[in-house]
């Protein structure tokens, strides 16, 4: 099955996963302090083949309370919100939930909000602005993921065996990214070519089995390369 910490995971050329969803009643809860933008998810994950029923909440606090009483399959929380904001709303959901599914919605790159997230137990984001067909790939992945159980939680979002050995300068590039860097910006703080800290970076996905930079960053936190 693909990573869901894919921002708008793809099927990556194999079988639409949305179609796995279709012979099960599901429930989702879409949570954004944006009118506009919560009804837009909303409408994009109902027309997800199988999804039963869609509600919306306005922020983490509603999420907290609505959650026991409502039991959906999945939350899409926003990560940025007033008060309890997603990353900690989701935090105390699955600490209180360990059975809770919970993606999370970023507008743009949020490196440092998805690692810390993800870590907390959310399953992985997905883009504000992605298409509803990569809305629905997320959605259907989450889903089957929450199937396996909470025991299989662990396996996914918690590294296996002794962390990676990371060179000074892959862990350097790590930090640079943490801090929502790019490239080039890493590359004039260490004195590097852009290129040689593509290199590193390259180098690093491969030691930590990251997809991209914000699953590098959550599997950091969670190594404790980075705190």
């Amino acid at each position: 099955m693909p990573n869901i910490l894919v921002s708008g995971a793809a099927d990556n050329g194999v079988t639409r996963p949305w179609e796995d969803v279709r012979h099960t009643m599901t429930t989702v809860l879409v949570c954004d302090d944006a009118p506009l933008a919560r009804e837009a998810i909303r409408r994009a994950v109902g027309a997800v083949p199988g999804v039963e029923r869609v509600t919306a909440a306005g922020s983490g606090e509603e999420v907290l309370a609505r959650f026991p009483i409502e039991r959906p399959d999945l939350v899409l929380m926003d990560v940025r919100m007033p008060g309890i904001g997603g990353v900690e709303a989701s935090r105390r959901l699955v600490a209180a939930h360990p059975d809770a599914t919970v993606v999370m919605l970023t507008m743009g790159e949020d490196p440092d909000g998805v690692a810390r997230a993800v870590s907390g137990g959310a399953r992985g984001y997905v883009a504000k602005d992605a298409s509803r067909e990569e809305v629905a790939a997320t959605v259907a992945l989450a889903l089957a993921a929450g199937r396996e159980g909470p025991g299989s939680r662990s396996a996914r979002v918690r590294p296996a065996g002794s962390p990676p050995a990371l060179t000074e300068r892959e862990q350097q590039v790590l930090d640079g990214m943490s801090r929502g860097k790019s490239n080039a910006e890493i590359g004039r703080e260490l004195y590097l070519s852009e290129d040689t800290v593509k290199t590193h970076a390259r180098r690093l996905f491969r030691k930590l089995a990251a997809a991209d930079r914000a699953q590098a960053v959550a599997l950091g936190f969670r190594w404790g390369f980075l705190r």
